[in-house]
């Protein structure tokens, strides 16, 4: 079965944030339409992250050996495991949809320590001198970046303020990920009919970015 790695990335319960309302819609439908899929979650305010400590890597974006490893620490295993065992996940599915806020032109900072951990040599890329490939390229996989904001970004200033979107958008294509589509929930404004307005918006589009994103 087909794995649907569900990313949030917002501290507030999924009732009072926009992106994870549209985000779970989303998955709702995606789920609905393709039941070959199984859904797994993981919520980047509720799991914890380990800092990227020099010791953990025997070179650039790759992981000691064993030897080495078994010179570290009890908590410094733990924490290579934790990577590992992220970068593990990441790699087995097959649909990443990531629902965020915009965060001072960018997203909340979890989101950037998670995709250190998982941009991996030997895992999800290949460094070989000055070549970096990615290894996601194996099979069909999509990805879906969900962000909200408050304000309305006219279209033509969006390359210059979708730093975060632009980012993830370009570290998924390095990685393999060459289906990449944007669900934006633009406009969420200061009144909850703001909000609501916004979010009802970005569901109708669910469809089609689901017949963009998905295609076998």
């Amino acid at each position: 079965m087909k794995k649907l790695l569900y990313i949030t990335v917002n501290s507030k319960p999924e009732e009072m944030s926009s992106s994870k309302k549209v985000g779970r819609a989303f998955v709702n439908r995606f789920l609905e339409l393709h039941n070959d899929f199984k859904l797994e979650e993981l919520d980047l305010y509720n799991c914890y992250i380990p800092r990227l400590q020099y010791q953990y890597f025997e070179k650039r974006n790759a992981m000691i050996k064993e030897e080495d490893f078994n010179k570290l620490d009890i908590h410094g295993q733990e924490e290579v495991h934790k990577i590992v065992k992220l970068t593990d996940q990441f790699k087995e599915a097959d649909m990443y949809v990531i629902a965020a806020p915009m965060w001072s032109l960018s997203f909340p900072a979890p989101l950037k320590e998670y995709i250190d951990c998982v941009v991996m040599d030997g895992k999800t890329i290949s460094i070989k001198e000055n070549n970096v490939e990615g290894l996601l390229n194996d099979k069909p996989r999509g990805m879906v970046y969900i962000q909200s904001s408050g304000g309305k970004i006219p279209w033509i200033l969006r390359l210059v303020m979708n730093k975060g979107l632009n980012y993830v958008h370009d570290i998924m294509k390095t990685i393999g990920i060459k289906r990449f589509e944007e669900l934006l929930v633009d406009g969420t404004g200061f009144t909850e009919e703001e909000k609501k307005q916004a979010i009802n918006q970005a569901i109708s589009k669910i469809d089609n970015v689901i017949d963009e994103v998905w295609r076998e």
